[in-house]
């Protein structure tokens, strides 16, 4: 039971959304500056994946060169025995 959802309340919630069908509702833009707009929407995704996958490039970056710091750092500690 995830949410208070039970299998219950989410096999009733699945009936209620069927008899809706908010999905023949579901146009999307009419005019030509909403369509324009709605365009981008696949621009701005792909900006915030890019900055993501750069984020998560600079940490790796600075976990590997932390790691090569210790490596090198219990070399010379076993060295000098």
């Amino acid at each position: 039971m995830a949410h208070g959802w039970t299998d219950e309340r989410r096999a009733r919630q699945a009936e209620l959304i069927r008899s809706w069908r908010p999905w023949t509702k579901s146009t999307g833009p009419k005019t030509e500056a909403g369509k324009a707009i709605a365009s981008q929407n696949v621009v701005v995704g792909e900006q915030r994946r890019r900055a993501a996958l750069a984020e998560a490039r600079r940490e790796l970056a600075a976990a590997v060169a932390k790691v090569a710091t210790l490596t090198r750092s219990r070399r010379e500690w076993w060295e000098l025995l």
